[in-house]
Formats: structure tokens, sequence, C-alpha cells
């Protein structure tokens, strides 16, 4: 039992007594330590090595985390870049301006990747997560709707800006942070997607702009982007109103181009001015990467920009924390060179089958409704059918699931559909076909123990299952 004070006196001891002791006979295994209070004497690196490293394996495997969209497996040539290059600091373009350029050497391959209409007169930059991205684009809508009403005379002390109710919490937060009203348009059983209905009921002269989400968290479904902004072509139509779009592109902004190249959601899409998109999600990258492009130049407020001195030159940059990992910008340039075009490509097809072939498989079983099947990112969701059971729910088979190292989460759908539960898989590149298949094996077993431990099995021919 971990104690909440110090125990000094167990360390006043010289470090080199326990060199010839077995790591797990030396002070700090075999004694115990606060875990609150920093001890008093050194201990040797390979015990303190060990006690890291033993808390940490009770974590979940991360290729069974199948909750998460955030990559878990880089090649071994990533690998080196990474511990080559995790003590270099990004935002210090002046003393690390290869990292700067390669940074701008990312945005600007996205800014084309999406269509940009000329993607040298594009701005973007990298950001830690799409989550700051998010902030970014919401914050250039803002600051680009403030300027234009200080010059016409008009206030500007009630932003609002539109967004589906199953908008990723990052948007509640930039609204909560940057005191902008957040207009949630619900979800329902008619419209589970954001698609422009009913749009003109939501946005009026105080709309700093309107989210597009290109993979919806909840179901992994694209947003009609296209739709969405006809609507709003509609509306200044009628009403005069000029309203821009920011597509969160979190995950299908490295899908779509690869996968679905016909479908018009970028920046061919008139209206829409900014692309967020996580390229430690599907841009197959470590954690700590996320990245912003604005359509061009004049869409980024001036404001916004700081510039510094870098190679004799101006380097405009936009960041939140000042101080951010730069290995990841080099590992997302490595992934467009290893891969590029096609390779992108072929990996996410690859996820896209996998999780179409599981969607097959589940949407099969005897309890389960298909609510998507993965078909536009690589993530799809189902629901328990109506009647098949009262005595077990899909968070008892989430538990079950997690039993064997299978993370697969089940969570209520967003507000105005939150009596709905459903449960989601997220594909990513390392989940191959067999342990695909070993899931389905273990799902099947699961549901056929819930239905034992809950009563009679489902009557013959409904019995859940899968043969592969």
């Amino acid at each position: 039992m971990f104690q909440t004070h110090h125990t000094h006196s167990r360390f006043k001891t010289n470090i080199n007594d326990s060199l010839a002791l077995p790591v797990f006979s030396r002070d700090g295994e075999a004694t115990t330590i606060s875990k609150f209070a920093i001890p008093a004497e050194p201990m040797l690196p390979e015990t303190a090595y060990q006690i890291v490293h033993d808390e940490a394996i009770l974590d979940g495997n991360a290729r069974l985390n199948l909750a998460t969209f955030v990559t878990t497996w880089m090649d071994d040539h990533a690998n080196r870049i990474y511990a080559e290059t995790y003590d270099k600091n990004s935002i210090d373009k002046d003393e690390y301006p290869a990292t700067a350029a390669i940074e701008e050497r990312c945005w600007k391959i996205m800014a084309d990747l999406w269509h940009a209409p000329d993607p040298t007169n594009t701005i973007g930059t990298s950001t830690v997560g799409s989550s700051d991205a998010c902030m970014f684009g919401g914050l250039a809508l803002k600051r680009k709707w403030q300027e234009r009403r200080k010059a016409e005379g008009k206030p500007t002390d009630k932003p609002n800006l539109v967004l589906s109710a199953a908008v990723q919490v990052c948007w509640e937060k930039f609204c909560n942070y940057w005191d902008v009203e957040a207009r949630f348009v619900p979800c329902t059983p008619e419209h589970v997607l954001f698609d422009g209905t009913d749009l003109e009921k939501y946005v009026d002269e105080n709309t700093i702009g309107v989210v597009a989400i290109m993979g919806v968290t909840y179901n992994g479904l694209y947003e009609p982007v296209k739709k969405i902004a006809a609507k709003l072509d509609e509306i200044e139509k009628d009403t005069g109103l000029d309203i821009k779009i920011h597509v969160d592109g979190a995950s299908g902004g490295f899908i779509a181009p690869f996968c679905q190249p016909e479908l018009e959601w970028d920046f061919r899409v008139p209206r829409v001015v900014s692309i967020n998109t996580s390229g430690h999600k599907f841009g197959l990258v470590y954690p700590g990467i996320g990245w912003v492009v604005w359509r061009d130049k004049e869409a980024l407020p001036e404001s916004l920009v700081f510039h510094v001195s870098y190679l004799g030159g101006d380097m405009p940059t936009l960041a939140l924390p000042f101080s951010r990992p730069g290995a990841q910008i080099l590992l997302q340039y490595y992934n467009f060179l290893r891969l590029g075009f096609e390779g992108y490509r072929q990996v996410q097809q690859g996820s896209l089958d996998v999780a179409q072939y599981l969607s097959k498989h589940i949407g099969e079983m005897a309890p389960f409704e298909l609510i998507s099947k993965g078909d536009t990112i690589p993530v799809f969701a189902w629901k328990l059918k109506d009647g098949y059971t009262d005595k077990w729910t899909l968070y008892d088979l989430a538990d079950r699931l997690r039993l064997s190292g299978w993370l697969v989460p089940a969570y209520p759908m967003a507000d105005n559909m939150s009596d709905l539960t459903l449960q989601r898989i997220v594909v990513k590149n390392g989940m191959s076909h067999d342990l695909a298949t070993a899931l389905l094996t273990e799902i099947t077993t699961q549901v056929a123990f819930l239905d034992d431990l809950t009563g009679p099995l489902p009557k013959e021919g409904q019995h859940p299952g899968f043969s592969h």
C-alpha cells in the first residue's frame, strides 16, 4: 500500500549498496514509497525504470484499443526519426530552421491535397492536435466577423457558431473559452447528420461561421459539406448573409482525398475557408500533431499572425503553446515521402476494407443493427436491436470484451438522441484481418456468454455467431 507521507529514513543508504542486488530487491522495489511525494534520496536508473515500466504495463494494449482514433503503430524507420528528433522544439524557428521549413512544406502539401485554388497563396500551421487546430479555425472566423462588423459600425458582442450536436467536445471548449454562443443543430432519427435542413433557423447576422464534420466521432459518417454550402447559398440569396464554412476534417481529411477523391468537401466548395485535420489519426503519425490550413492568406486575419525572424527573412507563425514537439512534424513529412499518394491510398483502403469486413459480420449477428458500416472513414457503430434482450446492454458487452484486452466502447448518442446507446470500432493501420477475425470470434463468445448468463438463448436460427 502506498504511503501518502515522506519515509525518508528508508532511503538513508548509499546507492552503491544496491548495485549488486537484483532490481526487485533494491530500495524502491523492495520497499513502499510515497506515490505523491518525491523520495528523499536517488535510486538507480534501472530501478526507477522498472517501477515506471511495471506500472505502465497495466495500461491496455494500444493495438487492441478500438476506441481511440490515435495512431498506435509506425515503422522502424519512423521510430528512428522519432528517437533522433524528440528534443526539437518546433516553436523555435531560429534554432531549428530545417524543421520550420519542413512544417511549411507539410501544410502546403495538404493545401494542394485539399484543392486550394492556389497552394502558393495559402497559409497554415501545425498544432498539437486537431483540437487546437479547431481553435485556430474558429478564432479566424470570429476575428474576420469582428473586423467586418466594426467596419460596418455594428456591435461585435454576440457572436455565434452553428454546428451539429454531434461535434467533438473541442468545439464546445472553443465556444466556452472564446465567448461564442454555440448553436447546436440537433441530431434526430430523420437527420442523424447535420445536412443543412432548417439551417436558416440557426444563422443570423451574428453568425461567425458553420462547422461541418468529415467523420463524425459517434458513427464515422461524413456531413455533406456541399449540401450545407448550397443551403448557405440560398440563405445568402434571401438575406444577404455571407456565411463561411470551417471543415473539421480531423479524420476524413486524410481519408477522403485518397479513397473518395470524387467527393467535393474541401476547397473545391467555395464557402470552405479553412480545414483542420489530425496528423496523429489517419495522418498515421504518433500522438502530438494536428494541422489547419486556410483557403488563402486573406482568409486568416493578419491580427492572429506573429512574425519571427527566420534565416534572415520573415516567418509567419501561429501557436497557442510556446513549446511544442518538432519530431511529429518530421514524422508527418516522412510519411508523405515514404508513402506518397498511392501508399496512403493503399493504407487507408486497407483500413476501410477491414472496417467493412468487421461491420458486415457484426451486422449479421442476431443482436445488432448497424448505424454505419465503415465506408467513409474506417469507423462504424451499431446498436442493440429493439426487443432482442432486456437482460444485457452494450455496456455489458464492452466490459466482457475488455476482460480479454479489447477496448470497444459503448456510449450514448448526442443530445436529442441520448437514449440511444451505440458501440463503435475504429480501425487503424495495424488492425489486420487476422486480428479482426479474432475480435469477431471474441464478440460471438461474449454475446453467447451474456445470453446464457441472463436467460435462454435466442430461438433457433437467431443465435449470434460468426464463422470465418
